[in-house]
């Protein structure tokens, strides 16, 4: 169990942290939530399990409210950060981490898997990117809660860096998702609103479940991991932690790797 707002560096923020009701969403949600701030647990289905991961927070002594929204929809975008606002009247801190894959090999993937992986890892983190940079220009930088006007983290994933066969939507999206982010956060710092992404490696999650179940599973993915341990979602949720803090305040339009070394190509090892 993580200890009781261990850090407070996120004290009086507000933090949005979308695909939160498990997984790598989750572990950021908490670990935010650990550090001070109050956390809007986004999700777009289950309703059961976005309560369990404000249980969580509440129960160790945290803040959290789950609200429900499709990020590929901008109506319910909209709707969601009118809710936010109603609520708690600004928000400071935005992880774009909702996103999904729907696997095929790319001579069988169909416009439909193509389109509904593109709406939801690209599109919705510009929908939800874009209101929170509008808000953070509204507001401007309260220099007794942030040095920024707010901290946009955009979950990539090393498949901005490394192709990955069978998965050309999902690694398409994620290579998206990087110019992305060196975008608006060229765009935005001007207004001192810092703008980054968190590219994770192998987490243990529901949405690669298979890769990492059985002790041969995981042995095989093992041989990718330089590390030679698999990542786990507070492994994610304390590099955001750390980039939604002051203390990285300097940081920005970077993807920070936390993959325990897979993006050095560890087929190399050996000499190729």
């Amino acid at each position: 169990m993580m200890k009781v707002l261990e850090k407070q560096r996120l004290q009086n923020q507000i933090a949005l942290v979308t695909g939160a009701s498990s997984g790598i969403g989750s572990g950021v949600a908490k670990a935010l939530a650990a550090d001070g701030a109050t956390v809007v647990v986004n999700y777009a289905s289950s309703a059961s399990g976005a309560e369990k991961v404000v249980k969580e927070i509440t129960d160790m002594g945290g803040k959290a409210v789950a609200i429900r929204a499709d990020v590929s929809k901008e109506d319910q975008v909209l709707e969601m950060y009118r809710q936010i606002l109603e609520q708690f009247g600004t928000l400071h801190i935005l992880v774009n981490n909702a996103g999904l894959q729907k696997d095929a090999a790319f001579v069988d993937m169909t416009l439909e898997q193509w389109q509904y992986v593109l709406d939801v890892n690209l599109t919705g983190q510009f929908l939800c990117a874009r209101e929170a940079a509008r808000e953070f220009i509204r507001r401007g930088v309260q220099p007794e809660i942030s040095k920024a006007a707010g901290k946009i983290i955009c979950m990539s994933s090393v498949h901005e860096l490394i192709p990955w066969a069978g998965h050309a939507n999902y690694a398409t999206s994620k290579g998206g998702v990087m110019l992305l982010m060196k975008t608006i956060a060229q765009e935005l710092a001007p207004h001192k609103i810092r703008v980054n992404s968190i590219g994770p490696g192998a987490i243990k999650t529901p949405i690669n479940h298979e890769a990492w179940e059985t002790p041969e599973a995981a042995a095989k993915l093992l041989t990718l991991i330089p590390y030679n341990r698999i990542g786990e979602p507070a492994d994610i949720g304390e590099a955001a932690a750390w980039l939604a803090s002051d203390e990285s305040d300097y940081v920005h339009g970077i993807t920070l790797f936390v993959d325990g070394g897979m993006t050095l190509f560890p087929g190399f090892t050996a000499n190729g």
